[in-house]
This record gives C-alpha cells, sequence and structure tokens, in this order.
C-alpha cells in the first residue's frame, strides 16, 4: 500500500509540464497548497506550445503559419506560462523552459535521446524534488505520454528518491474517481487557479468552456505503474498481420532508446498474445507500438506500455 505523501515545509515539488497551461490545470491547486505549507514550487515545461493552428489561425487572422509565426507563437505562450506561474506564486527563476517544439516530446526521446535525458535530469538534479508530478502515461496525447517516460528515466539516471504521481488529461486514469480526488476545498486557492489558466488566453480564446471546465475539477492524481527492465513484458496490444508489417516496437530504459521492426523483435507468442523479452537494463523499461506514419490525428492511438500492478489510489494531504 501507498503513503500518501505528506505536503509541508520541507516539500520541494517539480511539475513536468509538456505545454503551456498543463501547470496550472493539472496541479494549480497543489502548487498553491506546497507554497502555503512552506515549500518550494519548480516547473519543468518541455515545449513551447508552438504548434498550435486553430487558435493561432483565429486570433492573428491568417490561414497560413509558417516557421517564424510558430516561433511568435511559442514566445507568446511562453510569457503566458509565466503569466499563470506569476498568479500561483511561483517566482520566474523556478520555470525551468526546455523550449522544445510542440508535438515532438517522442521525438526528442527516440532521436536526441542523451541530450533529452541530460536536459530533464539536470533539472532535476538542481531543484532536487522530494515530490514530482508527471503526465500520466496512458495519456493520450504523445507529448505527454512521452513526457512520463522521458521524466521516469531522468529521475532514476539522477538516482531520485522523490515520490511521483501522475495526472491525466487527455483520457481516464486506472484507479478509481474516489481514489483520485485531493482535499482541497480552499475556495480562494481555487479563484487563483481559475485565474492562472485564463492567463492562458490563446487557449482560452476557442476553448473556454472546456478549459474553465477542467481546471474546476478537483486536481486528480494517481501513482505510476511499476516498470521494470528485465523480464518477460506481456504487450497489450493485438494488431493484425497486415498492420504489423508497418508497426516498429520502441524500447526506452537505462540503456537508451532502441526500435525495431515487429518482425525483428525479440517477441514471443503466448496465449494468442504477445511478450517482449526486456533488455534488463537498470531502472525501468518502457515500450511503444508505432507505424511512424504522418497523420492529421493529434492522440497517440497506441501509446506506451509498462508492467503495471494492481492500481493503487492516492490522497495527497496537507498537514495541519
Amino acid at each position: 500500500m501507498y503513503r500518501d505523501p505528506v505536503i509541508d515545509g520541507g516539500t520541494r515539488l517539480l511539475v513536468v509540464a509538456p505545454h503551456p497551461d498543463d501547470e496550472s490545470l493539472a496541479a494549480g491547486m497543489l502548487i498553491q497548497r506546497t507554497l502555503a505549507q512552506g515549500g518550494r514550487a519548480d516547473v519543468l515545461l518541455l515545449t513551447d506550445g508552438d504548434n498550435n493552428p486553430w487558435p493561432q489561425r483565429w486570433l492573428e487572422r491568417r490561414v497560413l503559419i509558417d516557421a517564424a509565426a510558430r516561433r511568435r507563437w511559442g514566445a507568446r505562450r511562453r510569457r503566458e506560462v509565466a503569466g499563470a506561474l506569476g498568479r500561483l506564486g511561483v517566482p520566474p527563476d523556478q520555470l525551468h523552459a526546455l523550449g522544445w517544439h510542440d508535438m515532438q516530446v517522442t521525438d526528442e526521446l527516440r532521436l536526441r535521446h542523451t541530450a533529452a535525458l541530460t536536459s530533464v535530469k539536470r533539472v532535476i538534479e538542481r531543484v532536487r524534488p522530494t515530490l514530482v508530478v508527471i503526465p500520466d502515461l496512458g495519456d493520450a496525447h504523445p507529448d505527454h505520454g512521452s513526457a512520463h517516460v522521458l521524466a521516469r528515466l531522468a529521475l532514476a539516471a539522477a538516482g531520485s528518491t522523490a515520490d511521483i504521481l501522475t495526472y491525466m488529461v487527455h483520457g481516464t486514469e486506472r484507479s478509481a474517481p474516489d481514489d483520485l480526488i485531493v482535499p482541497d476545498l480552499d475556495a480562494e486557492r481555487q479563484a487563483t487557479k481559475l485565474a492562472a489558466v485564463l492567463e492562458h488566453e490563446t487557449q482560452v480564446a476557442l476553448s473556454r468552456k472546456r478549459m474553465l471546465g477542467v481546471a474546476s475539477r478537483p486536481e486528480r492524481f494517481d501513482r505510476p505503474a511499476a516498470a521494470p527492465g528485465t523480464g518477460l513484458l506481456p504487450l497489450p496490444w493485438h494488431p493484425g498481420v497486415l498492420a504489423r508489417r508497418r508497426l516498429r516496437i520502441v524500447v526506452a530504459d537505462g540503456q537508451g532508446v532502441v526500435a525495431w521492426p515487429w518482425r525483428k523483435a525479440p517477441l514471443e507468442a503466448v496465449d494468442g498474445g504477445w511478450q517482449l523479452r526486456l533488455r534488463g537494463a537498470p531502472g525501468p523499461a518502457f515500450v511503444k507500438l508505432t507505424a511512424d506514419l504522418a497523420t492529421p490525428w493529434i492522440y497517440d492511438h497506441y501509446g506506451w506500455a509498462c508492467e503495471a500492478p494492481e492500481p493503487a489510489g492516492l490522497v495527497a494531504r496537507t498537514v495541519g
């Protein structure tokens, strides 16, 4: 049974946000509660959210969006996240922005693995968090799932003993809803969180109702699934024969990242399904199934997998 994390004056919270606005939507209340207890809160922002074409077309009254326009949009969103964190009480030097491109966290993990891991590990070593909040592995947005993998690998590489919580933005958590609700009913903190979300003007321009609906819910956190780097991993996917011709299996672990065509992966057929033999690397291991095809569809069809124990709920509590 997991122990609920204690939030007090010794808490050093690190929130990993794939995009500007994730920090406020996922953990705006938790950030405030940590600061109110005398703790510290930092935010690791992976991308500038620069690939967000429809709000940009609407607000800038343009159809074509080139590289310069995306850079301008990313700079605007970076200013918005700074404003949101100001509302929440996080000083500017506690925002650690890597400046990656929106929708490319998976590429950073796979194609520039050493540099990406080093960048995240450097922030972890600087902040020395006791509590880390990261996207859920099952989040359907590819940047979120890959952010989970990258954060877990970096935490392991840094030798961090921080407690880890996960948040879901695009999907449903593994644990029961009643086990995920954080008991923070402070009306003033809720109002401040909504104000922080509204600082992200580019995002509420077309999605105000949805954004405020998400922000008004109690914040929900889960525990990450175990991800051993050894043994056989049962795969949750059952692709057909034709699909397997195009699919690749990606493994991210303590040795780095490797991608095999399905037919060359160390797979074993078992009871109508498949098991993958992991490489025995130190730390956690994660597996992804992908066709590596360009598509206008944002969300990840297959996503990432790891060894999953029975779900365990979590409630974060404030001391005193």
